[in-house]
């Protein structure tokens, strides 16, 4: 399966998200090779961090932040592994657009604040054109840097109903150190000492879900 793991809008924690999918796939045993679509280079630099302390199981990670290159490598290596989880976004790319148009879910983080929500009919526009070209891709969106308490989490929620082209996922990642700490290093919440089992419930929560759209 190929996840996209994007987003039009930047600072909603889609790196941390789509590292936190890939260790998890790969601790499961799945093949998964994570492509970082973005011109920061985050997760390439986390996935390398990984891989100089030795952490197992090693995660395989490419960096095509631009759309042809990561088209073609696409169709050219794709098949080699069981799951592809991609890093793509933070603005309208070609990378993102490519990534769209290959992949079979799109996951979309978001978090509970106005200009996030707003955000998302950029997204819903793009799935629209990647539906054009393409069918089969199946989009989604979860919160993430949820709020532990308040309304905010469920006003977000509610007003993806005015957008047909995602789906809800009801599985929140709240905002945690955890997180931030272990994407940092390329790991994941169950791989760091001081280990959170809230954040690893969420993330748990997140990837069952995740396996009944295989």
């Amino acid at each position: 399966m190929i996840i996209t793991v994007g987003n039009t809008k930047g600072g909603v924690g889609k790196t941390t998200l789509a590292i936190q999918i890939a260790v998890e796939l790969a601790r499961s045993g799945r093949e998964v090779w994570l492509i970082d679509a973005d011109r920061q280079g985050t997760a390439l630099t986390a996935a390398v961090m990984r891989g100089e302390v030795e952490q197992r199981p090693s995660l395989a990670c490419s960096h095509y932040p631009d759309g042809p290159a990561l088209r073609t490598q696409l169709a050219a290596q794709a098949a080699k592994f069981d799951d592809v989880v991609i890093d793509a976004g933070g603005r309208d790319s070609s990378a993102l657009r490519a990534a769209l148009v290959a992949s079979d879910v799109l996951l979309v983080p978001f978090q509970p604040r106005s200009f996030d929500v707003w955000a998302l009919g950029d997204i819903a526009q793009l799935i629209d054109e990647a539906h054009s070209v393409r069918d089969g891709l199946r989009a989604f969106a979860v919160l993430n840097g949820a709020d532990p308490s308040g309304k905010d989490n469920q006003d977000a929620a509610a007003s993806l109903a005015e957008l047909p082209q995602l789906t809800y996922l009801d599985c929140p990642i709240q905002r945690r150190k955890a997180y931030a700490n272990a994407a940092a290093s390329g790991l994941s919440v169950r791989e760091i000492k001081r280990t959170d089992q809230k954040a690893i419930a969420e993330i748990e929560a997140l990837m069952n879900t995740l396996k009944t759209l295989n």
